[in-house]
């Protein structure tokens, strides 16, 4: 049976450009949140967003951010008169201005993404922009089986356009069983119901907490919404802070987590 970490939760009730403040600076080691999208919905009407708010959150998270520490960025653009916003790329850049690394560009993709009547391709993504304080502190990669893994027997074939060709003799090299993952995460959207409009999946909060901190790290979602990044980390034993301004979306996010912290407690 594993270890069992004497973990810590911090939820905070409110409005994240002042709680924020309140957080000491270089106390987290990751964040993973989704901000609203260009206003796509009002959630509850709480919801007062603008370039103003956003360019004052990422500066925040920049100051509680350890050094080596990660944030998630997790987002997408309205489509407004015919043409998307570029909110995202505003983001990303305003994050690298505040001080931030763009360690990677990640996809979320959505498997059964929602279809829609409009003279474009079916958004089926959004953006995972992972920034980084300085140099990266912690990566545990995710990996995926390779699909010819041992060795390939020298004299085998490769083809071309027209004609297949034994391959050189020193091509005899050793394949590794894994490799890690792509930057392209997908993901089934929907199913249970949380109560919240626009709750990621629990799986991409999980691969994301797993991958850029370690058991026992303080890891904080500032727009909590329903807990899902909360609850992922109680169960993967990380400390964690969340807050969440609408008092509805907040009971759900503490019942959730709190029953994900109860049953930690049972290792």
């Amino acid at each position: 049976m594993g270890r069992c970490y004497n973990l810590t939760m911090q939820l905070i009730q409110g409005d994240c450009l002042e709680k924020l403040k309140e957080l000491p600076e270089n106390s987290v080691d990751l964040t993973v949140t989704s901000p609203p999208y260009d206003n796509l919905r009002t959630y509850n009407g709480t919801l007062n967003w603008n370039e103003d708010i956003w360019q004052r959150i990422i500066k925040e998270l920049y100051r509680v951010t350890k050094e080596g520490g990660v944030v998630v960025w997790v987002v997408g653009d309205a489509t407004i008169k015919g043409s998307e916003t570029g909110t995202s790329f505003k983001q990303a850049l305003w994050a690298k201005e505040v001080g931030f690394n763009l360690h990677d560009t990640m996809i979320y993709q959505k498997i059964n993404y929602s279809p829609l009547t409009h003279k474009r391709y079916e958004q089926s993504f959004e953006y995972m922009f992972v920034f980084s304080k300085g140099k990266l502190k912690t990566f545990n990669a995710i990996k995926i089986k390779t699909k010819h893994e041992g060795r390939i027997p020298s004299g085998s074939f490769y083809h071309t356009n027209k004609q297949s060709k034994p391959t050189p003799s020193n091509s005899n090299k050793s394949v590794n069983k894994t490799k890690i993952k792509q930057n392209i995460f997908s993901y089934t959207v929907g199913g249970k119901k949380d109560g919240h409009p626009a709750p990621f999946p629990e799986q991409l909060a999980h691969d994301h907490i797993l991958s850029w901190s370690n058991k026992g790290d303080t890891v904080l979602d500032p727009m909590m919404g329903s807990g899902t990044t909360g609850k992922m980390a109680k169960q993967l034993n990380r400390d964690f802070i969340g807050i969440e301004l609408d008092l509805e979306y907040f009971k759900i996010a503490k019942a959730r987590i709190e029953n994900a912290q109860n049953q930690m407690r049972l290792c």
